[in-house]
This record gives C-alpha cells, structure tokens and sequence, in this order.
C-alpha cells in the first residue's frame, strides 16, 4: 500500500493506493507542519485517523509533501517520525512545493509554480528540477499574500481602527475578537499561522469591498514584485498557484499578473488530485 499525503499547515489530505493505483481509502488530518510542531504533536495528529493508524504496518511507500519542509533538516526530522509509525515503509519527504509542480506542470515543461493557502511559496521548475531563490523564513517573517497574512491584516486593521465601520461590525459578528482570545491563540495554541489564516474566509468573502480590495491587491503586486519576478524568465512561461487564497481570489489574481505581463496557468485550490495520476503514471 502507498500512502500520498499532501499537507498544508491546516490540514493533511492522505490517500491509500494499492498496486493498481486504486484508492483504498482517504483520509483528513490536521496539518503536519514540521515548522511549529513537535514529535508528539505529529504522531498524535496521524494516529487519531483509525483507517491511517489501522493500515499503518501495511505500508510499503509513503510519499509526503509538506509545508515547512524546505530545509533538510525538516525533511529528516519528518522522516524519522515516519519512518518510525510506518515501520514497513520506504519513506520520501519533499516540501511542498513539489507537490503543486507535480500537480499543475505537464511532464517536462517549464513554469513558475506558486503556492498560496495557509502559506506562500514561489518555485521555478524546468522541466525536471526545482529551483528557488528565496528560502522561507515561515508565517512570521514571510508567507506574502498567504492566509495567515491577510488574517494578520485584517486583526491589526480592526484593532487600529483603520478598518471600515460595516465591516467592523460583521467582522465582531463572526468571530472572537476579544484580546485574551486572540493571544491565546497566538501563544498557547499550536499552529497560530493556521489560527491567523482562519481570518482569510472574511477577506474572500469581502474581496470586493474597496478596503478589503485594496488589501489583497497591495499583498499580490507585493508577491509578484518579490517572488515571480526573481526568475528572469517569468514572462515568457506559464505561472501556476496552488491553494486556498489563489483558488479564490483567481480573478484578482489574472488582473494582477496580466499587469505585469505574466501569464496565469493552472490555479486549483488541491494538488491532491494530480498527485494521485504523478503516482500511478
């Protein structure tokens, strides 16, 4: 059995497949981000799924993709965890990126691929290998145009008072904006980055309002002017996203690039799907 798992900083999607490339089961977890989890956080994470934690000595393959894996030594760390729940299986632990180039880039072709959901990334592959010239320094000093960025833009605007009176008003309707609450968050509870981009559903569903246009437009030029256009040829190939805030603010996002003469490719809110075809080919 071949476990394919896609994992953001929110949420894990698993997917079992057996020999023939049929899926056997599937299965949600929370997000396994290396970055702001321990070892005990991620076995209990994984073992809470009976379907994963029953087949667990099943596994021959485990084929993992994750936020916060871009270093090797988040790549070791997760391994080792792996390594030791599957203890039958041969485990492969790439960062996330990967994942969305698998899913979104025909087989040998170039493009740049981008990942906004939880978190941000911008890769450039060729065809065969994936190039970055910045490395991420995670939600609190990076992560441009991300979910966790925009929830952080709407907090700060709200306490500041920049914020517009009727949005202000709905805002304090759908959510808990008492401080202790939100400091809470921030520093009791793991993953505050996917706590920050829980705040993004509002801006999506706002996008339109002037304030909150001007948000999101600021925070994509802001990405395109540091992430896309580092690669020379940015123009001149197709510029793939993968996540959440990508899917759903798309048609910002094609004005955005078109703009700056870029080219909007594949946008899709998963990569989960194409993966499974990258792993039964």
């Amino acid at each position: 059995m071949r476990l394919v798992v896609d994992s953001g900083s929110t949420k894990a999607d698993w997917i079992a497949l057996d020999d023939n490339g049929s899926i056997q089961f599937t299965a949600t977890t929370l997000g396994l981000n290396p970055e702001v989890l321990e070892k005990k956080e991620v076995l209990e994470r994984i073992a809470e799924r009976f379907d994963i934690a029953h087949n667990k000595d099943k596994v021959t393959h485990l084929f993992f993709y994750g936020a916060g894996c871009g270093t090797d030594r988040m790549k070791n760390f997760l391994s080792d965890v792996f390594r030791e729940y599957f203890s039958n299986a041969e485990v492969v632990v790439h960062e996330d990126t990967y994942a969305a180039v698998y899913a979104t880039t025909p087989r040998g072709e170039e493009a740049i691929v981008c990942i906004l959901g939880t978190g941000s990334n911008c890769s450039y592959f060729d065809g065969k290998e994936l190039h970055q010239k910045v490395q991420s320094l995670g939600y609190i000093a990076m992560d441009d145009c991300s979910g966790n960025q925009f929830g952080r833009h709407l907090i700060r605007a709200y306490y500041f008072g920049t914020m517009p009176e009727e949005l202000a008003k709905q805002f304090e309707q759908e959510y808990d904006l008492d401080p202790d609450a939100i400091k809470h968050n921030f520093y009791k509870v793991p993953n505050p980055n996917a706590y920050l981009a829980t705040f993004a559903k509002f801006l999506i569903q706002h996008k339109d309002h002037p304030f909150i246009h001007e948000i999101v437009v600021k925070d994509m030029q802001f990405f395109v002017d540091h992430y896309i256009k580092q690669y020379d040829n940015c123009t001149e190939i197709p510029v793939h996203f993968i996540g959440s805030i990508a899917y759903y603010l798309k048609d910002k996002l094609d004005v955005i690039l078109s703009e700056n003469g870029l080219k909007l490719g594949n946008v899709y809110r998963k990569p989960i799907d194409g993966l499974i075809n990258y792993h039964t080919v």
